[in-house]
């Protein structure tokens, strides 16, 4: 096999495929791309030429030796097939009249397996037209309502992870659908939709869309108003499924069960059709998703444009952060720049950021940049992120969809599906969390079948800078499998609680909920939740019992962030992380401008903000410690065990940091007086003894500092094995815990229960820590920084740190 070449320097080989479906074999994965400055402007239209942006990008200043390795993806030709006999005449002309002259071979068969009553997850790269895939048969299906007693016929259920996606999908289903007339009546029903409109929706469309948290507090409990749209409910579509991971993915699985049981009520059996990113085992993650044995699909047929994929990492500094390591320069400050430039050349562009603080963050500085060039240009330029009122969405929305904004800085809101064509280019501020979020944010550009560019800039977090000197691990693994656990018990609870208040819970209905139904029904009984009669167990109390499950896994009811001057609502912050992002005296962003807050009020579930502008960020600091409930596995690792099982997590938000803009220099600590939480979840923890000790010569004033820093970097390394982020996961070192009266490192769940990263952890754990020291001895950084051992999210500062300790502590551990 011929090397992949970095641009410029001619084309990898044809047989390469785009994405993670590339060969494996050699690369050139650490030599810098070579480049020649370009000096003539990009065209404001028409196709770009991928190598030309990412040329003249770096071409400025020294950002040449930032880009540490350069992944090209060649253009890959599609094929077609027939659409199958049961798609009917009038969906195939509306197609056509759309343009589309034929289907991608995928479509074809996604199609045909779903007239033929078989659920299918489609699983293929972004733009590969998998809306299409479900929406022909779907449309085939509505059509028949014309033929129908009562005009309505058989029914269809879209369910989006977000409200942009189910109105984005709304607008392109009316468009195909337009030449069939008033056969097909779609709908959006959401938290949005007016209160006048919800009427008509149930009574009289037949395609209705909508998300899992309206499915589970507003379709299912009112399910006999919705009797004859479910009696009548051929097809449930469920896009981007494998979005539904961890907790959330738990919750959504069980509210599909119950929407199972419902139909079966009013005697209807869906199919299920289910649209995923390329994903590893799709059809098994389906079906622990749905309950249902469910086919895969994941052979793309579709054509892809030139993808020029580079890895950038930020320049170290001259500042110093804590405990005098060196400080790199902000993924937030070096993707800002880039948007900049790139609003110039007239590059469309997308910037995904993690955090909502940052998606912000990078508009402001572009916006301000821009102001400095040409004043017309900062306002081409804004922020998306969830939070934002609906009205604030649906502008950002059209006017992206419109052209009017060149550059856009978005939250995973804006990833999971709003279908924008045109793209040239796509920044990722810091690895999403996995390779198939990672392919999905990539994948936005170049969906007008043009060249693109996608940019990764690394953090300073130990994936990232392992990610961008280790490029095979992106380009040369498939992406990850979803972790998700419908039987958690703190999942499972609420939702037999919401299943029996719609239809009493009979014994014929356990096994649909799990093994576990049956053991959890006694403990509900006890706690007077459900009462058993003749006729099953009933909910026995006056409040709602949806309300039970936080499906987003908050942990409670949002906190509204309210302008104090004014009183206007400025939108919401979940409540898990209500006290780390508006504490008292934290820095808010909104649309651009800043915010102080000036109180939050835990009762009222409020923050009240007001206008400042401020020279700094805030990061909130916090203590945590374990306790071990239950160990349900245990096994011997040379001298060490490893052990995974039940954990109760103490932890309390005690203060935070100022740093400073752009360099995130610290400023001081400021300390906060906030109540401790408790939760009840699941970790993996290893021990290590006195001879280990002794053989990595780890003395004892050495011991925290060293277990210290593996804490933090095998966390900052497991979402390269488990579907998770960083946050979605934490930590406790002790070189000497009560419970396991030796020195131990606990990775535990973030989540009431657990969300399966953990037993994932287990699972692989010693490819997981070899990564990890890995990563610690591949830092360029003397005593420990955050590219290798510090945590962004320490309570203790990061103190003690032993990075050498912790790489001697590693060696003995692993074989």
């Amino acid at each position: 096999m011929q090397v992949p070449r970095p641009l410029g320097q001619g084309s990898s080989p044809a047989s390469a495929r785009a994405f993670n479906h590339l060969p494996a074999g050699e690369h050139d994965a650490f030599s810098p791309l070579s480049v020649t400055p370009v000096t003539h402007s990009m065209p404001m239209n028409g196709h770009r030429d991928a190598g030309a942006v990412l040329e003249r990008l770096a071409a400025r200043g020294d950002r040449a030796k930032r880009i540490t390795h350069t992944e090209h993806l060649p253009p890959r030709a599609g094929s077609h097939a027939d659409w199958p006999v049961g798609i009917r005449p009038e969906v195939v002309g509306a197609i056509e009249a759309a343009g589309i002259a034929a289907p991608w071979t995928h479509q074809a068969r996604t199609a045909e397996r779903a007239l033929a009553g078989e659920s299918v997850v489609l699983s293929t790269g972004t733009a590969s037209g998998k809306s299409l895939a479900y929406l022909a048969p779907v449309l085939s299906a509505a059509l028949e309502g014309s033929e129908a007693p009562n005009g309505r016929g058989a029914t269809a259920l879209y369910v989006a992870p977000t409200k942009a996606l189910a109105a984005d999908q709304l607008r392109a289903l009316k468009e195909l659908a337009a030449p069939l007339g008033k056969s097909v009546r779609p709908a959006v029903f959401d938290g949005d939709t007016p209160v006048e409109e919800r009427e008509w929706v149930r009574l009289y469309a037949n395609v209705v869309l909508t998300n899992p948290d309206m499915l589970h507090r507003g379709l299912l409990p009112a399910h006999p108003r919705w009797s004859s749209f479910l009696r009548a409910l051929r097809y449930v579509v469920i896009d981007e499924c494998h979005s539904y991971r961890g907790v959330f993915g738990s919750h959504v699985a069980q509210v599909v069960r119950r929407l199972r049981r419902l139909c079966a009520k009013y005697g209807s059996s869906p199919v299920f059709l289910l649209a995923s990113a390329t994903a590893s085992a799709p059809g098994e993650a389906a079906g622990r998703l749905t309950g249902v044995e469910v086919s895969e699909i994941t052979e793309d047929a579709s054509p892809r444009g030139e993808l020029a994929f580079a890895l950038w990492e930020p320049p170290l500094t001259e500042l110093h952060g804590e405990r005098g390591a060196p400080v790199r320069r902000t993924a937030v400050a070096e993707t800002a720049d880039l948007l900049t430039d790139l609003a110039v050349d007239g590059v469309r562009t997308v910037a995904f950021v993690r955090s909502r603080r940052g998606a912000e963050l990078i508009a402001k500085i572009a916006q301000e940049r821009l102001e400095e060039v040409d004043r017309s240009l900062a306002g081409r330029v804004a922020a998306y992120r969830g939070g934002y009122l609906a009205e604030e969405r649906r502008l950002l929305e059209g006017a992206l969809h419109s052209g009017e904004l060149l550059g856009l800085s978005a939250t995973t809101a804006l990833e999971l599906g709003v279908d924008v064509s045109g793209l040239d280019a796509v920044l990722i501020a810091g690895y999403p969390g996995t390779r198939a979020s990672l392919w999905q944010q990539a994948g936005r550009a170049g969906r007008a079948g043009q060249g693109a560019v996608a940019v990764l800039v690394a953090r300073d977090d130990p994936l990232d800078t392992y990610l961008v000197h280790h490029p095979e691990a992106l380009f040369r693994r498939p992406v990850e499998s979803t972790v998700l656990d419908p039987d958690n018990p703190y999942v499972l609870a609420p939702h037999l609680c919401a299943a029996a208040a719609e239809i009493p819970l009979r014994e014929e209905d356990l096994p649909l909920f799990g093994p576990s139904a049956p053991e959890l029904l006694p403990a509900l009984e006890r706690r007077g939740m459900l009462r058993r009669r003749s006729t099953g167990w009933h909910w026995t109390r006056r409040e709602r019992a949806a309300d039970l499950a936080d499906i987003r896994g908050g942990g409670g009811r949002p906190v509204d962030v309210v302008e104090a001057e004014t009183g206007r609502l400025l939108g919401t912050v979940d409540a898990a992380s209500a006290h780390t992002t508006v504490h008292e005296g934290a820095v808010h962003l909104h649309q651009g401008r800043t915010y102080r807050v000036r109180e939050l009020d835990l009762e009222d579930h409020a923050a009240l903000v007001e206008r400042a502008d401020p020279p700094y960020s805030t990061t909130a600091r916090d203590t945590t410690s374990v306790a071990v409930l239950e160990t349900e596995t245990e096994v011997a690792w040379g001298d060490a065990r490893l052990c995974f099982g039940s954990l109760e997590v103490t932890n309390q938000v005690v203060s935070y940091l100022k740093r400073r803009l752009i360099s995130g220099e610290i400023l001081g600590e400021t300390k906060l007086d906030l109540p401790p939480r408790t939760l009840r979840t699941r970790g993996v923890w290893w021990t290590v003894t006195d001879d280990q000790l002794d053989a990595a010569e780890i003395a004892q004033e050495e011991l925290a500092g060293a277990l210290h820093a593996a804490e933090h970097a095998s966390i900052g390394m497991l979402p390269l094995f488990a579907t998770c982020d960083r946050w979605d996961v934490g930590g406790v070192s002790v070189p000497l815990h009560g419970d396991t009266l030796l020195p131990t490192v606990f990775v535990y769940d973030g989540y009431d229960g657990g969300a399966g990263f953990a037993e994932r952890a287990f699972g692989v754990a010693e490819d997981w820590l070899r990564a990890t020291r890995d990563a610690i001895r591949a830092c360029e950084c003397d005593t420990g920084c955050p590219s290798c051992v510090q945590s962004p999210k320490c309570g203790n500062g990061n103190d003690p740190l032993s990075k050498s300790g912790a790489l001697r502590l590693l060696d003995t551990l692993l074989p």
